[in-house]
């Protein structure tokens, strides 16, 4: 007897651009609708650059693990829904309502009159909380969301005027509050610093606060993949390089989204760029600044899962804002061999300018777009740190302006 071919379908903008289908378990093929190939080219990156737009159904599991959480928070996640944690197409039915991106996943057509939004008191706040190994994300039987990563994390709507609400029935959420890591005291704080230099530096436009919850602090994020007018939330897609790459982040032992363990590396984001951008010389230039300033602050957990894709328009593809900007440097318990390799070094202590170089080159970039994208990266963060953006005696500070001042003197 032949098997039941389960469907969720996935919408972007409102449009059902393709379904997700499963025979059986564990596979999931992702197909476009007619709609989709109606509207736009053939081969257009549409949900992902690993599931390029066509006629026939394509392996979409790497694309699909990569909008849940990973770790402890998926398993918590999955045993709250009734389900095996490496039931991804049943966790998206369950979860996949306002998921990372523009995508709306769901076994019927979304209606947004269902949304809703349950404001937080101050102690309901602190609770959630509070409640966060128990309820990762906030996630309760009448919420539908998922976010990937490993961290501790909050998803909230703001209400305004310092009032934060928990998202329902797929209402999207706007920021993220993420909880310091108990192992490692001051990594939030850090995180927010080094956020603040990635901004003057034109590297991300994510907006951050710290903030103090029941006597903790917590830092609180604006998601780039929200734009929020008035009382209205636009999603904005995007993805992982994982998912762009079709790299099932699972392998290697959940290691894969590291380029040693067969994970991405900046050459094929570069391609992307360069294969989708509307501008890629102007992107590449970006990938520079960005790989520099991983340099600068000395992030050696800067992966796959950790870099990303924003889709401006189903066709083209940009660099997302940087986020996750961790100087793990400042942890000597935590990894120093970075997550991708830079002109063939892997220590970020030892990288020089004639490393960044020697990595653009060979994706190709022109070298003096190269050393521009450099030297403008190095001189935004120390003016950042002269201007008082972050504390100027702090320790991101002191790490941040022996790195600037060394790359600026090999240029």
């Amino acid at each position: 007897m032949p098997r039941r071919t389960r469907r969720l379908g996935v919408w972007l903008d409102g449009l059902r651009v393709a379904d997700l289908e499963q025979r059986r378990w564990p596979e999931i093929r992702c197909r476009y609708s007619e709609a989709a190939l109606d509207a736009w080219p053939a081969n257009s990156p549409v949900l992902s650059c690993s599931l390029p737009l066509g006629s026939t159904a394509a392996d979409a599991v790497p694309f699909c693990k990569g909008l849940l959480p990973e770790g402890r928070a998926l398993q918590t996640l999955a045993a709250h829904a009734g389900l095996a944690v490496n039931d991804t197409f049943e966790l998206l039915a369950r979860f996949g309502r306002d998921i990372a991106g523009a995508l709306v996943i769901a076994a019927e057509e979304p209606r947004p009159r269902r949304f809703g939004v349950e404001a937080y008191a101050p102690d309901a706040l602190a609770a959630a909380v509070e409640q966060l190994e128990e309820y990762p994300l906030g996630a309760h039987d009448d919420s539908e969301l998922s976010l990937a990563g490993l961290q501790d994390k909050l998803l909230l709507v703001d209400l305004g005027k310092g009032l934060w609400g928990r998202p329902l029935h797929g209402r999207p959420s706007t920021h993220v509050l993420k909880a310091d890591d108990a192992r490692h005291p001051g990594l939030i704080a850090a995180e927010g610093a080094c956020l603040e230099l990635a901004k003057a530096a034109g590297l991300t436009t994510i907006e951050h606060e710290m903030t103090e919850i029941g006597g903790v602090e917590y830092l609180v994020l604006s998601r780039f993949d929200r734009r929020v007018a008035g009382k209205k939330v636009e999603r904005i897609h995007q993805e992982d390089l994982c998912q762009a790459q079709g790299i099932d982040p699972d392998a290697a032992r959940g290691r894969a989204k590291y380029e040693r363990a067969g994970g991405p590396t900046l050459r094929q984001a570069a391609r992307l760029l360069d294969s989708y951008a509307v501008d890629p010389e102007a992107e590449l230039d970006r990938l520079v600044a960005a790989t520099a300033f991983t340099v600068l602050i000395g992030n050696a957990d800067a992966h796959g899962k950790n870099l990303a894709l924003l889709h401006p328009t189903p066709e083209t593809v940009e660099l997302a804002p940087l986020y996750d900007t961790v100087p793990t440097v400042l942890w000597p318990k935590l990894r120093s061999e970075a997550a991708m390799s830079v002109g063939g070094r892997v220590s970020l202590s030892d990288v020089t300018v004639d490393d960044l170089i020697r990595e653009a080159g060979t994706w190709p970039h022109r070298e003096g777009r190269a050393r521009e994208a450099i030297a403008g990266t190095a001189e935004a963060v120390l003016e950042a740190i002269e201007a008082e953006r972050i504390p100027a005696d702090s320790r991101v500070a002191a790490v941040v302006r022996k790195r600037a001042r060394r790359l600026l003197a090999g240029l």
